[in-house]
């Protein structure tokens, strides 16, 4: 599937969260890091059609994407999203929060979408779990309900926002883990990310946003260990200061990856307080 974005801008109240967004490529597993408020989240809404853009355009296969709301009704439908809350249904089982929008939003029966709800919830491990509801679940069964949702329709594009930021570290690598090996079977994801292991080892694309733009795009080997604007605002000690902040953490001395420092890498010069 194709995403071609083309200065793409994004303003609420007249405060630009997006400025100037624009790339074109085959998306397979990409991860969109950098620090909160930079417009991860936003950015992703409008490739979803949640959000449309104060001005410039997006494509997907080389075909425009109108934003009124006739056509991105039918634009959603080949979208499955799975939010940082999940946004179960309480009131219903792990089986019915599949199967419902199934019945209600693509049209399937009872019958299909009950098959359909099982075979994914036995694929993610939940098979015993069909008739809990949420405050039943840990929070990565949860998650992995909502993910199980968000495929039930067998969609072109998974998109993913921050799905394990309200999570334990446990919880967070089942569900990462679970989205890792959708990506093996061939299924397409964008993910809002603060988990830079995943983003790094598990997604083949990253794009790094600070402050609205786009700083880094391409292979997620070389955003990393070679950045193009590494002595930037946006350079690795700002992101990281930001990202531990928000977990309650002291940000790293220094990174290393598989127990080896990597000089000269994105998050190499990192300072310890």
């Amino acid at each position: 599937m194709r995403i071609s974005l083309d200065h793409l801008c994004k303003s609420f109240d007249g405060v630009e969260v997006l400025r100037d967004i624009t790339f074109d490529e085959e998306v397979s597993a990409l991860a969109i890091i950098g620090p909160s408020g930079g417009g991860k989240s936003t950015l992703l809404r409008i490739i979803g059609g949640l959000e449309t853009p104060t001005s410039g355009a997006m494509a997907v296969d080389g075909s425009p994407v109108s934003f009124d709301e006739t056509s991105l009704r039918a634009y959603r439908a080949t979208l499955g999203f799975v939010f940082q809350d999940g946004g179960l249904f309480h009131h219903m089982t792990a089986l019915e929060n599949v199967a419902l929008p199934l019945q209600v939003v693509h049209g399937a029966s009872s019958d299909e979408a009950d098959d359909r709800a099982r075979e994914l919830l036995a694929r993610l491990g939940l098979e015993d779990s069909l008739a809990k509801r949420p405050a039943q679940l840990s929070g990565g069964q949860k998650q992995r309900v909502a993910i199980a949702r968000a495929l039930a329709a067998r969609p072109r594009l998974l998109l993913l926002d921050e799905p394990t930021s309200a999570l334990d570290p446990e919880f967070t690598t089942e569900v990462l883990d679970v989205v890792r090996d959708l990506a093996e079977a061939g299924t397409r994801f964008i993910i809002v990310t603060h988990e830079m292991g995943f983003a790094r080892h598990a997604c083949d694309h990253v794009a790094f946003l600070y402050g609205g733009r786009l700083l880094e795009y391409g292979d997620a080997a070389r955003v990393f260990d070679h950045p193009e604007t590494p002595s930037s605002p946006a350079s690795s000690a700002a992101f990281w200061n930001g990202a531990c902040e928000e977990r309650g953490l002291r940000p790293p001395q220094l990174v290393v990856a598989h127990g080896v420092h990597e000089p000269g890498s994105m998050f190499s010069h990192v300072a310890h307080p």
